[in-house]
């Protein structure tokens, strides 16, 4: 059973492991491994402290899943920052759930609670953005009611370029 919450400063250090072993599981193959074995998850959840304090919980709305064994899985979204947003656009940011927790349905619990808090919101469509290699996640974001809308942008880590592509979703009017 997994809950989802608002996620608090206390959540950072476990948001912070999560992020980083997602990142070492979803993009191996598609970004340079060293760049993955260099990821430090204090450094990131450093960081993310950083970014926590700064936002007050305004524009951002960071959610956590819960299982009983704790953390189980980060969403992030908000306000949709590519140029051709409209005021009624959000944004995934982000969205990780512990490796060993996949296929568990944290994944789909977060997903779900993200699309029903920014129509909560007022946003009528929701954004994403994921690595065109990233055959899992786009998978994930089709079963979850997201498409591809044709836009596509150059990404680049440690110098590899590894392209993205942007998926949509029309959300209901609350």
């Amino acid at each position: 059973m997994v809950r989802i919450r608002t996620m608090t400063e206390d959540d950072i250090d476990a948001v912070a492991e999560i992020r980083v072993g997602g990142w070492r599981t979803a993009y191996a193959g598609l970004v340079p491994q060293g760049h993955l074995d260099a990821m430090d998850a204090a450094e990131d959840a450093a960081r993310h402290r950083r970014l926590f304090r700064l936002n007050g919980g305004l524009q951002r709305v960071n959610l956590v899943a819960e299982s009983a064994d704790g953390v189980a899985g980060w969403a992030c979204y908000g306000p949709c920052r590519d140029a051709d947003a409209t005021d009624g656009d959000g944004e995934l940011y982000a969205l990780y759930v512990r490796p060993d927790l996949i296929g568990t349905g944290a994944g789909r619990a977060l997903c779900t609670a993200v699309t029903e808090g920014a129509a909560a919101r007022g946003f009528r469509r929701m954004l994403l953005w994921v690595l065109e290699g990233n055959h899992r996640a786009r998978a994930f974001y089709t079963h979850a009611g997201f498409v591809p809308d044709g836009s596509e942008q150059p990404y680049e880590v440690a110098g590899v370029s590894v392209p993205e592509v942007r998926y949509a979703m029309p959300l209901p009017v609350t």
